[in-house]
Formats: structure tokens, sequence, C-alpha cells
């Protein structure tokens, strides 16, 4: 089935206990007279009425960071992927079916892009999602005026943003975890911290208002983390990550490193212009991780547990990871240098 979507905004409600009643969350009701929801000059489109647990479609456009920085390298990573991959089918398809709750491509056509979903299909069906499905989808909570604001996807989205055929007009579903529409600004910011739905640190790593966040998505828009991104290798091979893992779960390992002494685990003392040096950081980095005990307090009160810790270091992951480009499956660093 092709992935068409409608040009206008579309809320797909999820059917009837899809979930079950242990995922429904209680939200206060838009528009309650505190804080009125209604479109203003800067978005005639908003997402007023969205209720957790729907799937909402939108442009890239219309999303709002909640997070200053990106780790550079993911980014690159993913356009060297997609511009540079030797998969059978382009990871970029891939990669917008899984973030539209459909799994993964099962085909694209000669001349598809991400700005036209009919020009390829994805394993799932539009209505044939599944509880699996739908939980690597990336997420957002309605804001101020229906305002949309990422909470999770920053870096899959940026990629969309700056991937030839796509751009910021390029459309895909979110899953809408929080409607705090209902709230003035300021109400609206201090829930988003309480709730850790925002990231305010900087690159590197000093505290920032909200009013300091970036306006849209787009690789110019976001400092670049060397901590996160050197994080973001070492996911399956030292961390998981899930739709139940807390949202910004690779900066709290992020604030760990830092304050680490060793300057074998830090990226400014690694070359990691060098593809060899880099790999290396990523076993430091992981190996670190591995060895902490569940309950060790990684920061700001999350445990290793809690932020998806393994239990022993993965070397089949390691070992994909370490590819060099002439490979004919590539490792992750391989595309960042040979992007770059």
């Amino acid at each position: 089935m092709h992935n068409t979507l409608r040009r206008t905004v579309t809320v797909v409600a999820i059917a009837a206990g899809l979930f079950g009643s242990s995922t429904s969350l209680s939200v206060a009701a838009p528009g309650n007279g505190n804080f009125p929801c209604a479109p203003g000059k800067s978005n005639p489109v908003n997402y007023c009425d969205a209720q957790v647990g729907q799937l909402v479609e939108v442009a890239l456009a219309d999303l709002h960071p909640t997070q200053p920085s990106l780790g550079h390298d993911e980014v690159a990573y993913k356009l060297g992927r997609y511009t540079l991959g030797k998969d059978a089918i382009n990871k970029q398809f891939d990669d917008w079916c899984e973030a539209n709750g459909q799994k993964e491509a099962a085909s694209a056509g000669p001349g598809a892009r991400l700005s036209d979903p009919g020009s390829f299909t994805c394993k799932v069906a539009l209505g044939a999602e599944t509880p699996a499905t739908i939980d690597p989808m990336k997420t957002a909570v309605v804001g101020p005026k229906g305002e949309l604001y990422l909470t999770d996807g920053h870096h899959t989205f940026t990629s969309f943003w700056e991937t030839p055929g796509a751009g910021p007009s390029t459309r895909v579903r979110v899953r809408i975890t929080g409607n705090l529409s209902d709230q003035n600004p300021a109400a609206f910011w201090q829930t988003m911290q309480q709730k850790g739905w925002t990231w305010l640190r900087n690159a590197a790593d000093q505290p920032i208002s909200p009013q300091q966040l970036p306006r849209q998505l787009g690789l110019s828009q976001f400092g670049n983390d060397p901590y996160r991104a050197a994080l973001y290798f070492a996911r399956d091979i030292s961390f998981t990550q899930g739709g139940s893992s807390p949202a910004f779960q690779e900066f709290y390992w992020g604030r760990w490193l830092r304050a680490q002494t060793d300057p074998a685990l830090r990226p400014e003392g690694a070359n990691i212009a060098d593809h060899a040096a880099f790999v290396t950081l990523v076993r430091n980095i992981a190996t670190a991780m591995v060895a902490l005990a569940p309950g060790a307090v990684v920061s700001d009160g999350m445990t290793a547990a809690a932020l998806g810790k393994m239990d022993a270091f993965d070397e089949k992951e390691f070992t994909k990871l370490s590819k060099p480009y002439s490979d004919a499956k590539p490792g992750k660093l391989a595309y960042v240098f040979e992007y770059k």
C-alpha cells in the first residue's frame, strides 16, 4: 500500500483498545479559559485538539525543538547513509517508515523521495499499525496556541530536513505524549521541565532559557555536542533505546561522560577526525558504561539501568560499527567520514 498522506492536517486516533488501559493517560482539556488554544498569525495550523496517544501528521516546519544542540556526527552518518548508502532500499525510507509507525520500507521506485510518500511503500499499511510499530515513533507535546514541540526525533527529522528530495515541507506523523495547550508560556515551560520534556543545556552543558532554543529544525539551528555524538555510536553496544526510554537519554549519559577524568573517554582527548581513533573512543566509552552497576546514578538522578545500560559489551554490534566504507555493509562511522 502506498503511504499517501492527506495534504490537510490529520489527527489519527489509535484504535480503541490497541494499547490497553495501561497506556491511557489523562491530560487537561485544551482551551479551559486559562490560556485559550487558538491559532495565531504565525501558526495558522494548530493542533489544539490532539489527544495523548494520537498519531498526528505534521510538516517538519511545524515542529519546535526542545533541545539546543545535536551530535552533528549522528546527522552526518544519516546523511551519508542516505546519499552514499549501499542498501538495496535507501535507508531514508526505512527511517521515514519507522518514524511514521509503519516499521520499514517495502519498496522505493526510481526517483522516490521523502517529500512524496506515494513514491515508496512501507511494510505496515496505514491503519494496520501495532504497539510494536508505534513504539519507535517520534514524540511531541502540544503547547500554547496549539503549536507542536518535538520531544524526541531531533536528529532524524533534521536529517530529513537536510536530505535532497525532502526538506521542511516533508510530512510525517508524530505520537502525542502531552497536551499543554491550555497553559500560558511560562507555565508550559515549567511543566516541560518538570516532566523532562525539554533539555535546557547547550552544547557546552551550560544552562539556557527556553527562549534560547532553536525556532525550527535544520542543522544550522543547533549547536554541536561531540559527547552526544559519541554516545549515539555506542547505542546497542553498551546501552539500548526504546519507546519507554526517557527523553534526552543520551544527553544524561553525556553529562556523566563529561565528569570522567580519563582522557581516553573524552572526545576532545581523541583524534575524532580519524576513523580508527573514533572507533577506539567508542569502545572505551562503551566499556566504561557496561562496567557501571545498574543502580549507579549517571546524572540528574537517572540510574544506569533507567538509561538503558546493557549487562555486557556487545562485540557483534561493535564489529558492525567498525567496518570501513569499502565493506559491502559499512559501519556507521565509515559513513560519517565518507560524507564529511
